[in-house]
């Protein structure tokens, strides 16, 4: 997917979050957006995805050369995000078998296969209600990386993974990227030291760094 954004800013009241992005997302690039804490990443990051309209500007998306209407770019994009909720009443076979009703998987793949890719093959018949934040995680990371979609949307990817968890993110990130739009918001180096790409938001602008 292909994200043009013209003079694109955001507030809440009178306070702008961010404003003036000029920028344009390619097919097959990764980029990283960055700042502290409250700068405006994850805003930011929803505004892009469409799931909020911006208060100034333009988007404009196409997809090999066809336009997307920003009401459709839901079905166009995966994404992992803290404030995302798996349904913890469901165990992880059941959870995966609902997400691929909705959004299939990469070629080839089947949900029995993804919970291998997942290191969760004896937590198959668990309930997400019993997994640790960590387990809950990996699932939500590898229903994003392993969705076929063409535009990937990683926030904050490594919260509640220990070293191990890590590992898997920076393996599978690998094997699944190539041919995408990757947009990784953040400030921790190692979830984001693929890109390269990086835009630097601050509470009144957004610049390259």
């Amino acid at each position: 997917m292909r994200i043009e954004a013209h003079g694109l800013g955001k507030r809440f009241g009178r306070d702008w979050i961010f404003r003036d992005l000029t920028y344009a997302f390619e097919p097959g690039s990764a980029t990283a957006l960055l700042g502290p804490n409250g700068a405006g990443k994850s805003t930011l990051l929803q505004v892009l995805a469409a799931y909020t309209l911006p208060s100034a500007g333009e988007l404009r998306y196409t997809v090999n050369s066809r336009a997307v209407r920003p009401e459709e770019v839901a079905m166009q994009l995966a994404l992992c995000a803290p404030y995302l909720e798996l349904i913890e009443e469901l165990t992880l076979q059941e959870q995966l078998q609902f997400h691929t009703r909705f959004r299939p998987l990469r070629a080839g793949l089947s949900p029995a296969q993804l919970i291998e890719l997942l290191q969760l093959g004896n937590a198959r018949h668990k309930l997400i209600r019993d997994f640790s934040s960590g387990m809950k995680q990996r699932v939500k990371l590898g229903l994003a990386l392993y969705t076929d979609a063409p535009l990937l949307l990683l926030d904050e990817p490594t919260t509640n993974l220990d070293r191990a968890g890590v590992a898997w993110y920076h393996e599978h990130v690998a094997a699944t990227t190539a041919g995408r739009t990757v947009l990784v918001s953040s400030n921790v180096e190692e979830e984001y030291a693929f890109c390269g790409a990086r835009l630097l938001v601050t509470d009144f602008a957004v610049r390259r760094s």
